[in-house]
């Protein structure tokens, strides 16, 4: 989209044409542009209201309703937070600006986070980009959510001064020729200037890469993975005043907001498999908690170089995923076929870690028939290739719970 689009899209006739567009559905797409041009509408102008009732489609179940109010580019949504992640970063801000202070939201995007923070922050907020058509479509956003006290400017982040600024976000970017990048030092800005804006802003968050080395993370950083129904999202940095003392790892669910602090360093304890296996939520895992979660379910580690955790009851925590062992065997194609066609196993869920081994095609030569459900673990144990027949346990209640 460029700027000519959108100034025609929140023009008049764009917004009337939006207003009256039917339910985006694909197949009938074609349909409706053609009916539109007929009625004499700029077919540039279909396209690009097509083009948004699309977007704003599949934005439905990242942003909730307010994604039918909003304006979007392909790129835009794609980098967009979640609305409950957003929300959740937010609560950082909470009085972070002050009577006259101001809060910059640096590489802002579509202004996905805008909202959430100048409801936070309780003043100004200003929204950067340097490209002209998002900082553009994050003003419209601004606007069309009736966000206060908010202002977008279209600059380059790096180069801008911040006077009178007191606290900051930057979300740089990952993306580049149409690929993700997972090195920091390949993010734009470089994750250098993360560090140099937590120098020159003491209250500053980041946003970076889930799988961000942990090695690449500062030292004076508290380090928060988020996860959202198991997905993991996020890894955000919290500096000076937007961190809590003495932490340097995090792991929180959503939507609950159950957190998980603690050492990543800390020993987990080898061990046998047990009546239970616990799978440890993808954030506590990123984060470097599994030891915490073995130490709160009494847990040991099935292999030390593997997140599987064994445990002789149930767990009780929103932290890990809880399955009840019902047969261990070494893993052997024959045996483990035997083992299943006994069982009268036909549908096969395939878990795996620590293996090379592809499910799809193990699948297929276990020559599955029956009309049971298993879940099957491929993993190690001790070092050795070992497939447990589990079935999964009702999962806890998540509740917000703090944990150190």
């Amino acid at each position: 989209m460029e700027l000519a689009d959108l100034d025609a899209l929140l023009g008049a006739e764009g917004q009337a044409l939006l207003a009256g567009l039917p339910p985006y559905d694909e197949g009938t797409t074609l349909a409706v542009a053609r009916r539109l041009r007929a009625a004499g509408h700029d077919p540039g102008l279909v396209a690009t209201a097509l083009t948004q009732a699309r977007l704003r489609a599949r934005a439905l179940g990242r942003l909730g309703e307010r994604a039918g109010r909003m304006y979007f580019t392909p790129d835009g949504l794609e980098q967009a937070s979640r609305a409950t992640v957003a929300a959740h970063r937010a609560r950082r801000y909470e009085g972070a600006a002050g009577a006259e202070g101001l809060v910059a939201d640096l590489c802002c995007g579509i202004g996905s986070d805008l909202a959430a923070l100048a409801s936070a922050a309780g003043g100004r907020v200003l929204g950067v980009d340097r490209d002209p058509v998002t900082a553009a479509v994050a003003r419209a956003n601004v606007t069309a959510l009736q966000v206060d006290h908010v202002d977008v400017q279209c600059a380059d982040v790096t180069g801008l001064a911040l006077g009178g600024v007191t606290a900051a976000f930057v979300d740089p970017s990952r993306r580049g020729d149409g690929r993700r990048r997972f090195d920091p030092a390949a993010y734009s800005p470089p994750f250098d200037f993360v560090t140099e804006l937590a120098a020159r802003v003491p209250a500053t968050g980041a946003k970076v890469a889930p799988g961000i080395p942990h090695a690449a993370l500062p030292l004076a950083a508290e380090a928060e993975w988020v996860s959202e129904r198991g997905d993991v999202l996020e890894c955000a940095l919290w500096f000076g005043p937007l961190a809590q003392p003495g932490v340097r790892r995090r792991a929180t669910l959503l939507p609950s907001g159950a957190t998980l602090v603690g050492d990543p360093a800390r020993p987990v304890p080898p061990g046998p498999v047990r009546r239970y296996l616990l799978e440890p939520d993808g954030a506590v895992i990123r984060a470097g908690l599994v030891a915490e979660v073995a130490a709160l379910t009494g847990g040991s580690l099935l292999d030390p170089t593997i997140a599987y955790i064994a445990a002789d009851d149930p767990a009780r925590t929103p932290f890990a995923r809880c399955y009840e062992v019902r047969d261990t065997l070494p893993f052997q194609l024959k045996r483990l076929r035997a083992l299943l066609r006994a069982r009268g196993v036909g549908r096969l869920t395939i878990k795996k870690r620590g293996t090379a081994v592809e499910p799809s095609e193990l699948r297929h030569r276990l020559d599955l028939s029956g009309d049971r459900e298993a879940t099957l673990v491929l993993t190690r144990v001790a070092g050795k290739q070992t497939a447990l027949l589990v079935d999964p346990v009702p999962p806890v209640a998540q509740r917000s719970t703090s944990t150190t």
